[in-house]
């Protein structure tokens, strides 16, 4: 049954929540910033209200627009988190107390930083745009010098969770035995009643396609955890936990797909090793494709996401299934079709640079 309950816990608990984040953190959390501070503070102030202390890293990827000034200001009491849908209000008002103690450091600066860490919220610019797996791995790096911290939890910066989410996130690493990688219960944002995906995806080697376990469907509708996590090919990288033992053995992600595919990736490498949980407890709510144009309605794709999924594509078929390769340009050609079918030529060429590793 599905025994996902949402948290309903009141903003009065903050002072609570405040003392928490002086308490040592089992749970790091990393989050990607990409020209969406607001986005960013607004899940900031959903995961700071927490019911167990977490230790929380923004990566900024060369947003050029300020974002870690403005999120600064925010762990200051400066500036407010404002939610884009009214009925998700509740996780970032009334505000939390403060200023949030913070530290900013430059991607050069993280090999010289001792490992413990009191402080709760670090910043980090990471000098260039290093894509999803270049900024989760940089994060994940600084918070891996931290002995005390068992489980990391990459969360999309466009993301708000419950306050219950990270405890049964960590409960379940907890009790999985040789747990690798972890996901969550994932919600539309501005559809919270809909599922984007249970844990994470089905995967087809032959179309090169995933989709989410109970994509579109009620979150109200009954699921049996244990087959989710037995029918999971990869986590969802929305919400995506790894246990220490996972990356200290397998390594981080593999940072040449920039985009797309470092999850499955990520997973094939340790399947022979490691089990994926699924911690039905925690929710997570998804904006989906915010920053850089993802999406899960056929056509609404942009140009960029094209390009970048067709090229990641290729990359992982051509790493873990290279027979396979011929197939996927066929695959990638009739693409390009759809598209012209479709008076849609600009995402046609964006898919045919990728074919011929032609820069985006």
């Amino acid at each position: 049954m599905n025994e996902n309950i949402a948290d309903q816990t009141p903003v009065a608990e903050a002072p609570r929540a405040a003392a928490r984040r002086a308490e040592p953190a089992r749970l790091g959390i990393v989050l990607v910033n990409w020209k969406r501070p607001a986005d960013t503070i607004e899940c900031l102030e959903s995961v700071f209200r927490s019911s167990i202390p977490v230790r929380v890293v923004v990566v900024d990827n060369d947003s050029g627009d300020d974002s870690l000034d403005k999120i600064a200001a925010w762990a200051a009491g400066h500036l407010p988190a404002t939610p884009t849908n009214p009925e998700m209000a509740r996780f970032s008002q009334p505000a939390l107390p403060k200023p949030i103690r913070t530290n900013r450091l430059a991607a050069a600066d993280i090999s010289g930083v001792a490992g413990r860490s009191d402080v709760p919220l670090t910043l980090v610019e990471a000098g260039g745009n290093l894509g999803f797996a270049g900024g989760n791995n940089l994060g994940l790096r600084l918070l891996l010098a931290d002995p005390r911290i068992d489980y990391f939890w990459l969360l999309n910066n466009d993301t708000v969770i419950e306050a219950s989410a990270a405890a049964a996130l960590v409960s379940r690493m907890a009790a999985t035995h040789n747990i690798g990688m972890c996901g969550t219960v994932v919600r539309f944002y501005h559809h919270p009643d809909m599922l984007q995906a249970l844990n994470g995806h089905r995967f087809s080697v032959w179309t090169g396609q995933s989709r989410g376990i109970g994509a579109r469907e009620s979150a109200s509708l009954p699921f049996d955890p244990a087959r989710v996590a037995a029918e999971t090919d990869f986590v969802l990288g929305a919400s995506l936990a790894a246990s220490r033992s996972f990356l200290e053995t397998i390594g981080p992600m593999n940072e040449s797909y920039f985009l797309y595919y470092e999850e499955i990736d990520w997973a094939k490498r340790g399947e022979n090793r490691y089990v994926i949980g699924f911690a039905q407890g925690a929710t997570v709510y998804h904006k989906e494709g915010g920053s850089i144009g993802s999406s899960g309605v056929p056509g609404a794709r942009s140009d960029m996401s094209d390009y970048w999924l067709t090229r990641s594509r290729l990359a992982f078929i051509r790493r873990h299934w290279p027979l396979l390769l011929p197939w996927h340009w066929i695959v990638s050609l009739g693409l390009v079709a759809r598209r012209l079918l479709r008076r849609q030529p600009r995402k046609a060429m964006a898919i045919m640079r990728a074919l011929f590793g032609v820069k985006y």
